[in-house]
């Protein structure tokens, strides 16, 4: 039986439990932490909605710095048996989602609103949010385009005479 704060149960991990992941690409390569899996409860997908017959599982994802070791924790709640893998993977995505919230924030005031309603909160963040994936797709088209390389046009022929609008 496992209890306790995450700290405990991080600082009572044996060393075979940590994985050396990467939990995506970053700017100078991937992203290598130690990570450790510890699932805490199986519950019956059905009383959450789901199939009756399928078991889900609460659990503690845990993230080791690897030069500091600073601890970092995440709580899950996924299909049991579900790979260490996966649950990295799927954290990695956080950090595109929080910047994505950044961004729509300083460059379409996601968050200058004086809202009274919901409605009105529910009308602004809506309009931010499609403004923003404009920005994506038009930002995503014109990054590609960048690597492409452009055609080259037919050299010009040079005319042995006067142009007609200096010929009269």
């Amino acid at each position: 039986m496992i209890g306790g704060t995450a700290e405990t149960v991080a600082a009572s991990r044996p060393a075979r439990d940590w994985q050396r992941l990467s939990a995506g690409s970053g700017t100078k390569g991937p992203r290598l932490h130690d990570w450790c899996y510890v699932e805490l409860a199986d519950l019956s997908a059905g009383e959450y909605g789901g199939d009756e017959h399928e078991v889900w599982t609460r659990g503690l994802l845990i993230r080791r710095h690897v030069t500091d070791g600073a601890l970092a924790f995440f709580s899950t709640w996924c299909p049991a048996g579900t790979p260490i893998t996966t649950l990295v993977a799927v954290e990695g995505h956080r950090w595109s989602i929080e910047d994505s919230f950044e961004t729509a924030k300083n460059e379409l005031g996601l968050d200058h609103n004086e809202t009274r309603s919901w409605h009105g909160w529910h009308r602004h963040v809506s309009l931010v949010m499609l403004a923003f994936a404009m920005m994506a797709s038009i930002r995503h088209k014109a990054n590609a385009t960048i690597g492409t390389p452009k055609k080259t046009l037919p050299p010009r022929r040079l005319s042995a005479g006067r142009s007609r609008k200096f010929g009269a």
